[in-house]
C-alpha cells in the first residue's frame, strides 16, 4: 500500500506542473514507437542510402502516401521476419515468425495528435523466436516482439501538448516500452534483439493497454516522465476493465539530456515502477528501479550502461547489468555490440548474455540485420555451458 500511494501521489505532483510557463517539453516517442517508425533510419545520419526499394516499384502509392502526410495524416505498412537457429541440445533448435504492421499519425489540431498501431504477429513453425531461448534451456527472450500473439492493438492514444512545447500528455491504448527506461538502441524492430538490450529485463511492463502518461521538462537538461497503465492489458482483446479491477503499473522516470533534440541519445536516467498484484492471483505485486545511462559520441558512437533490481517476482530477471556500444555508419547502418550479466527470478546462479548484430540500412523502405547471440550458462539446461543463437531479421517499409 504504501508503494501504491507513493506512485500516485508523484504522479499529481507530475500533473500538476503542467502548465504552459514550464519550459519546453519532449514528446513521449521513443525509438520503438510509432513516430519513430514512421522516420526513415533513426534520424541520426545522413540518409544516403543504396538503393530507392520499394519507392522506385510503387510510386504512385508512396506520392499518395507523401501528399496525404503534407495534410497531417503519416502511414506506414511493413513487415518485419526473424529467423533464429540454436546450438542447444534442448528443444527444437530453430525458430522463425513475422510481424505484419499497420500503423500512423494523424495531426488533428495544431496541439493534439491521434496514433494507432495495429499489428499481426506469428510464428511460422512450431517455436517463435522470442521463445527460442526459454525453449533450449536459457532464461532469455532471444527475439523480442516475435511471439505468435495474433492481431492486436498496440497503440490508439491522443497526445496533447503544450503550446510552448513544455509538457506532453498521452492517453488510450498505450505502450509503455515506447517510453519507459529507454535509449537510442532500445528497439527490437531496428536494434538489439535480446530483452537484455530492449526495456530492462527487471521492468515486469505490461502489454500493451489502456493508460495515461505524462513528460514535462524540469528546466533547460532535466526532465520527468510518469505513466499509469492496466497491468492486466491484453492488446488482442482489448477492453476497459482497468476502472473494475484496479490493476495497475506505475511508473516515474527522472533523467537528464544534453538537449531535448537529443533526449533518447544523450540521457542519464533513475525510473522507478511498481505493479500491482492481480486480483485472480496469478501475478504477485512486483516492484524496483532501473539506470540507465547513454551517450552519443560524435554523432556516432552511443556507448551505454544499464541496470536493473526488482523485488523478484514476475519480471524476468531480479538483477541484470548491461553493458555496450552502437556504432552508425553510413546510410543509417547500425552495428551493435552488447553484454549482460542477470540473476533470474527463482533460480540459482547467474546467466550471462552477448549479442551483436550488424543493420544493412540498403533504403528508407529495407533493412536487413544479421545477429549472433552467446549465452553462457544457461540456467535451465545444467547439461551444457553455453548456447549460441544466429538470428537474421529483415523489415520492410511500404
Amino acid at each position: 500500500m504504501k508503494m501504491r500511494r507513493y506512485f500516485a501521489m508523484s504522479l499529481a505532483v507530475l500533473l500538476s506542473l503542467f502548465t504552459p510557463e514550464s519550459v519546453r517539453a519532449q514528446g513521449l516517442s521513443g525509438p520503438s514507437s510509432t513516430q519513430a517508425d514512421l522516420s526513415p533510419g533513426d534520424g541520426l545520419t545522413d540518409p544516403q542510402f543504396r538503393s530507392d526499394f520499394p519507392r522506385n516499384i510503387a510510386p504512385g502509392w508512396f506520392a499518395w502516401k507523401d501528399q496525404l502526410a503534407e495534410n497531417g495524416f503519416r502511414f506506414n505498412i511493413d513487415y518485419l521476419s526473424l529467423g533464429q537457429s540454436s546450438s542447444s541440445n534442448l528443444g527444437v533448435g530453430k525458430a522463425s515468425g513475422g510481424i505484419a504492421r499497420f500503423y500512423g499519425s494523424w495531426q488533428a489540431t495544431e496541439r493534439g495528435s491521434l496514433t494507432f498501431k495495429l499489428e499481426h504477429r506469428h510464428a511460422y513453425g512450431a517455436v517463435a523466436p522470442q521463445f527460442l531461448g526459454l525453449d533450449g534451456g536459457a532464461v532469455s527472450i532471444t527475439g523480442t516482439a516475435f511471439n505468435d500473439n495474433g492481431t492486436m492493438l498496440t497503440n490508439l492514444f491522443w497526445t496533447q501538448r503544450a503550446e510552448d512545447g513544455s509538457w506532453t500528455l498521452q492517453f488510450g491504448q498505450i505502450d509503455v516500452t515506447d517510453f519507459v527506461d529507454i535509449y537510442g538502441l532500445v528497439s527490437p524492430y531496428t536494434g538489439f534483439q535480446n530483452l537484455a538490450f530492449n526495456t530492462n529485463p527487471t521492468i515486469n511492463a505490461p502489454n500493451p493497454g489502456l493508460g495515461i502518461a505524462g513528460g514535462i521538462k524540469l528546466g533547460a537538461n532535466f526532465y520527468a516522465v510518469a505513466s499509469v497503465a492496466d497491468a492486466n492489458a491484453d492488446p488482442a482483446s482489448p477492453d476497459f476493465d482497468v476502472f473494475s479491477h484496479g490493476n495497475l503499473f506505475k511508473s516515474l522516470e527522472i533523467g537528464y539530456t544534453s538537449g531535448f533534440d537529443r533526449l533518447y541519445f544523450d540521457n542519464v536516467h533513475l525510473t522507478l515502477w511498481h505493479a500491482d498484484a492481480a486480483d485472480d492471483g496469478s501475478r504477485a505485486e512486483d516492484y524496483g528501479a532501473a539506470f540507465s545511462a547513454a551517450w552519443f559520441i560524435d554523432n556516432q558512437w552511443m556507448p551505454f550502461f544499464r541496470a536493473g533490481v526488482s523485488k523478484g517476482t514476475a519480471a524476468l530477471y531480479k538483477k541484470s547489468v548491461s553493458a555496450g556500444i552502437g556504432y552508425y555508419g553510413r546510410n543509417t547502418d547500425l552495428a551493435g555490440l552488447g553484454l549482460n550479466w542477470a540473476e533470474a527470478n527463482g533460480i540459482p546462479g547467474s546467466q550471462t548474455t552477448l549479442e551483436a548484430f550488424y543493420r544493412f540500412s540498403v533504403s528508407p523502405g529495407l533493412q536487413i540485420t544479421p545477429s549472433i547471440q552467446f549465452i553462457d550458462n544457461p540456467l535451465l539446461n545444467p547439461g551444457q555451458s553455453s548456447i549460441t543463437i544466429l538470428g537474421l531479421r529483415a523489415r520492410v517499409v511500404f
